[in-house]
């Protein structure tokens, strides 16, 4: 009980102390130490390591764990921030997580096709910084994508890279806690990583599953045999409070002698022999910056920071509703809080709030027809109950906006529906800003530059209105909120030129960025690492992260990144026995 209650006062801190991060840095070191947590921090180093981990995000935790299984290995893991709290316990509360420093707080640079309406005319990038990267600051929804995908990337001359190959890994990590699906061959029992239904179901949710069944989808398993359909969230929960890549691969293997984790450093280069071309060390500074100020060698030109991509969104579809929602007044509802605090239950538990979603193919796909190219995300509640402001900080929305769309909606009850594009054609880059390693990278990610990525997005909007006048929502009282969005109000309302406008000006990222270390053949220029995430040309360096992606799948990225993880450790564990026997 102590855990929940922890968690929820920092959450509740944060949310409403003007002093925000001061407060929630002395209460999160004050509740660190009294429930003594904190995973050892290695100041004394071996001469060398056989295995060096360079980040502990989410990979970096899956790979620390499955090579520390070594015994005769030595592995160094090395992270940036710091562990984890419990101020990122909470599911509901996830989007405060992304405002502390827990998060690099990116920003893309200003596009011409997308974020023009919101803050400085750039979209927020949040990526985690901590033991459990991004993980720590996540919506905690687990989905793995279509079968297709990783027949795509097999097909592309990626070996073992077919569904069929990489489900084995999917389940290795997972402990799947939803009764129903303790039998299905899609899904894991031992693995370290929870994987849950919250036990709070809305009327809300009850009515938006039986809309999708009106309009002729399934309820589905979104991790099972067909992904198109709808269904509840599945999350990276264990008893109401997140499950973490720290958590689930890290907390339970610190005692391991052979693992070292180094938090709080920098690591500035990797050492690669111009001759061998092999890495022979790894450059870090822990605690204070040092700044580089040579010219950079290349010696292997790889298209490194092209092929970048992301799912976009559109968020601001806002419906009133008669059903009671969650909005921030209902976070200080002493029942709820009394619930979650005494027995982790109830809406607190809700993942990020996105309680449902759909998998759904739009109109003008030329995909199959079991193959979706959008997503529909349920949130139970929406942004005209964001009253403190934790949203639009999240998402860069100004308070202009708010006032202009929400301000008559701020005793009404009200949720949303997030369109999410699955499969952009769209390409962006990430590129270097200066030879300073503590600079930021320039991101550019150049969201629906392609035409059809607009047009399927026009469509997965109307697919949404369609939705919501479905008797089983109309039956809840459910309208649309159809206040025109700033800066579009001179095109007729609801045509696809009004449409075009508010995905120009408000349409952002959904956080899955990849691909832009590219797995593939040497035969393909545009790749960086191949089928075994070796790096072309480079001896003794991997990349195991969301960047191999040759195209992102149709499913959000934590979950498909433990698998990479899980698949790479083998990799890796293979070679080490061949060079040790």
């Amino acid at each position: 009980m102590r855990l929940w209650l922890s968690s929820l006062l920092l959450s509740m801190c944060s949310l409403h102390c003007c002093s925000g991060q001061l407060l929630v840095d002395f209460l999160r070191d004050f509740e660190t130490s009294l429930l003594n947590t904190r995973i050892p921090d290695t100041t004394r180093f071996l001469p060398e390591y056989d295995f060096i981990i360079v980040g502990a995000g989410t990979s970096g935790c899956v790979l620390a764990n499955r090579l520390s299984e070594i015994s005769s290995a030595s592995v160094l893991l090395l992270e940036v921030g710091d562990q984890e709290t419990f101020i990122s316990d909470v599911p509901l509360t996830a989007a405060l997580t992304q405002m502390t420093r827990y998060n690099w707080g990116y920003k893309t640079e200003p596009t011409a096709h997308a974020c023009q309406g919101l803050k400085e005319g750039v979209c927020n990038w949040p990526k985690g910084r901590g033991v459990g990267g991004t993980s720590l600051i996540n919506f905690m929804l687990y989905t793995r994508g279509h079968r297709r995908d990783y027949d795509d990337w097999a097909a592309a001359n990626n070996s073992g890279w077919s569904y069929d190959e990489v489900l084995p890994y999917f389940k290795k990590s997972e402990r799947i806690g939803i009764p129903e699906l303790y039998k299905s061959p899609y899904h894991g029992r031992n693995g370290p990583l929870d994987v849950q239904y919250t036990d709070y179901k809305s009327q809300l949710l009850k009515g938006f599953l039986k809309s999708g069944q009106e309009l002729g989808y399934n309820i589905t398993d979104p991790n099972g045999e067909h992904l198109m359909g709808f269904g509840r969230s599945q999350a990276t929960i264990r008893n109401g409070r997140r499950c973490s890549a720290s958590k689930a691969f890290i907390q339970p293997v610190v005692q391991r002698k052979n693992l070292h984790i180094s938090m709080k450093s920098w690591v500035t280069k990797l050492i690669i022999d111009p001759l061998t071309k092999a890495v022979d060390r790894v450059e870090f500074v822990k605690q204070r910056r040092r700044f580089v100020e040579h010219n950079i060698t290349v010696l292997q030109d790889l298209q490194v920071g092209y092929n970048l991509q992301d799912h976009i969104t559109l968020n601001g579809l806002v419906f009133v509703v008669n059903d009671s929602t969650v909005n921030d007044a209902r976070l200080l509802n002493p029942t709820d809080i009394f619930r979650y605090i005494f027995v982790g239950q109830g809406p607190y538990t809700i993942p990020g709030g996105a309680e449902a979603f759909a998998f759904v193919r739009t109109p003008s796909s030329s995909h199959a027809k079991d193959y979706p190219d959008m997503e529909l995300v349920l949130g139970a509640g929406s942004l005209s109950g964001d009253r403190f402001g934790t949203m639009r900080n999240l998402l860069g929305i100004t308070d202009e906006f708010y006032e202009t769309m929400f301000g008559d909606l701020q005793h009404r009850e009200t949720f949303g529906l997030v369109p999410v594009l699955l499969r952009p054609k769209s390409r962006g880059r990430i590129s270097l800003r200066s030879r300073n390693p503590f600079h930021w990278p320039r991101m550019e990610p150049n969201f629906m530059e392609h035409p059809d990525d607009i047009q399927a997005m026009i469509e997965g909007i109307e697919m949404i209105l369609q939705l919501a006048r479905s008797k089983p929502l109309v039956k809840l009282g459910t309208h649309f909120h159809d206040r025109p969005f700033p800066g579009c109000e001179h095109l007729t309302f609801a045509s696809e030129s009004y449409w075009r406008c508010c995905l120009r000006r408000y349409g952002s990222s959904l956080q899955h960025q990849s691909g832009t270390c590219k797995m593939g053949p040497s035969t393909d220029s545009s790749a960086v690492v191949d089928a075994a995430l070796r790096v072309h040309g480079i001896q003794k360096l991997r990349v195991v992260d969301a960047s191999v992606m040759p195209n992102v799948p149709a499913g959000h990225t934590n979950a498909i990144v433990i698998m990479i993880a899980e698949k790479a450790s083998d990799m890796i564990k293979n070679t080490w026995r061949m060079r040790t026997s």
